[in-house]
């Protein structure tokens, strides 16, 4: 296993960011392959220009133990997304795009600010329409002695080519898995292909880092963590989604989630006006248990 982090190895971070931002006119950077012009309006999938804009920044202790270890796991926020869900519960970042624009120079030096403040990783939420300016702004982090290892935070819904070309350069995915149906994924996240889309996406993660390495002290070193949110009524489809893991493999962490609760558009949908009853969250954990995948954490049941 190679040392982390892993693009500190890398001679081409600046033919990356060349390729990537080539990506954003006509846009392909997500899997929705909008075709705005990036450089010149915010009117994309994800309603966001050029500029990274960045919702909040701070050592973060809520991410699962070996992202966030003793010392927090630095994290970014970055406004906007390409999909629409209903349930979003961060949907002022996510869908009302709330957040500071600013430049990928700026960007890069909240990565040091984090570094600085004694984080163990930097942490990019919702980085998915953001992926070239990202890489840039590590480009010129580097530079000014940048060393941590990159966590890719992702709703899962990936560009292939996109992640292709952040080989080398993540340390640790930490994707979501939303559905195993996409009418499903159509009608509550207005996602196009979802569950192709994202389990192309989950392979290729598990290509570049494989399954989850913890250091001497249990802090995630390299690796893939998937989360699964657990719907009510059996909309996320958890047994086929930890079916899919465990065929991939066992080594990858799992974080399954209970934490539900209607929020944003939830209402508009009678199936998803409610928490998961124990039974539910008991069922998803049965399945855990049942594809042998140990590797991970469970939530208490609020």
């Amino acid at each position: 296993m190679p040392d982390y982090p892993t693009y500190l190895g890398l001679h081409d971070l600046t033919k990356r960011v060349e390729l990537l931002k080539e990506k954003l006119k006509p846009c392909t950077v997500c899997p929705y392959h909008c075709g705005t012009d990036r450089f010149a309006a915010n009117t994309g999938r994800c309603g966001m220009g050029y500029a990274p804009t960045v919702s909040s920044w701070s050592i973060h202790h809520g991410e699962e133990p070996p992202i966030s270890g003793q010392r927090g796991s630095g994290t970014i926020f970055l406004s906007g997304c390409p999909l629409r869900c209903a349930f979003c519960q961060n949907y002022p970042i996510s869908q009302l795009r709330h957040g500071q624009e600013m430049s990928t120079d700026e960007l890069g030096d909240l990565m040091l600010e984090l570094q600085n403040r004694g984080a163990h990783n930097l942490n990019f939420v919702t980085p998915t329409h953001f992926v070239p300016q990202i890489v840039e702004a590590l480009h010129i982090a580097v530079g000014r002695g940048f060393h941590l290892p990159i966590v890719y935070n992702t709703s899962g819904y990936d560009d292939l080519e996109t992640l292709r070309l952040l080989d080398g350069i993540v340390d640790i995915y930490l994707p979501d898995m939303k559905y195993n149906d996409d009418l499903l994924a159509k009608r509550y996240s207005g996602a196009r292909n979802y569950v192709s889309v994202n389990r192309r996406a989950i392979e290729e993660m598990y290509r570049q880092v494989g399954g989850l390495a913890l250091d001497e002290e249990g802090i995630a070193r390299r690796g893939l963590v998937v989360r699964h949110l657990v719907l009510p009524g059996g909309i996320s489809g958890t047994r086929e989604v930890l079916q899919f893991i465990a065929g991939l493999s066992t080594s990858i962490g799992i974080s399954l989630m209970s934490q539900y609760f209607p929020a944003h558009r939830a209402a508009d949908y009678e199936e998803l006006q409610r928490k998961l009853t124990p039974q539910e969250y008991d069922q998803a954990i049965e399945a855990l248990d049942h594809f042998k995948l140990t590797n991970g954490w469970i939530q208490p049941l609020d």
